[in-house]
């Protein structure tokens, strides 16, 4: 027999990252069809669905286990998701998104490697890695908005690619 969904851990906070999950195809979806200026709506309605789980779970004090999985892990499959998906349309350089999609995969796979063989940690986030997370995830914003609401891109495109870039190997 199967084990069973304990529900009795699906949390407001949890219920809301899991919501940000099911929009991660919705977003892939629009950007393959271009239709950007919704994908940019729905890529913002994650964003604040990211903050408002934050707030939800900490104000309450209903902070779990499964919720600090799975945050992140929404999170992390929202921008490469989308890394991926920009890339394979072309509206961000193939060698960003390898860049991206490999300290990713790194981080994953070194967390995975830590939890497998040593006794379970909890690791927080480095600062840089909050500034990397607002670069890529700033530059998503700002492409899919240039490409969906006619956004004049000017010089701040490059800058934020290449701000990705080095906060990434960072």
């Amino acid at each position: 027999m199967p084990p069973r969904l304990n529900l009795a851990r699906l949390n407001l906070p949890n219920l809301i990252s899991l919501s940000r999950l099911f929009l991660v195809p919705v977003a892939v979806g629009l950007i393959i069809e271009r239709r950007y200026g919704v994908a940019f709506w729905v890529f913002v309605t994650a964003g604040l669905s990211d903050a408002l789980d934050g707030f939800v779970a900490k104000r309450f004090d209903c902070r779990t286990r499964l919720g600090a999985l799975l945050d992140p892990a929404a999170d992390k499959f929202l921008l490469v998701s989308l890394y991926l998906t920009l890339g394979y349309s072309q509206a961000l350089p193939i060698w960003l998104v390898i860049l991206v999609v490999f300290r990713d995969a790194m981080i994953v796979g070194g967390f995975v490697l830590v939890q497998a063989i040593a006794a379970p940690k909890e690791f927080g986030p480095l600062y840089i890695s909050k500034i990397n997370t607002l670069v890529q995830t700033t530059l998503i914003g700002f492409v899919l908005a240039q490409e969906g609401l006619a956004v004049d891109p000017g010089v701040l495109t490059l800058l934020l690619i290449f701000g990705a870039a080095a906060t990434t190997v960072a």
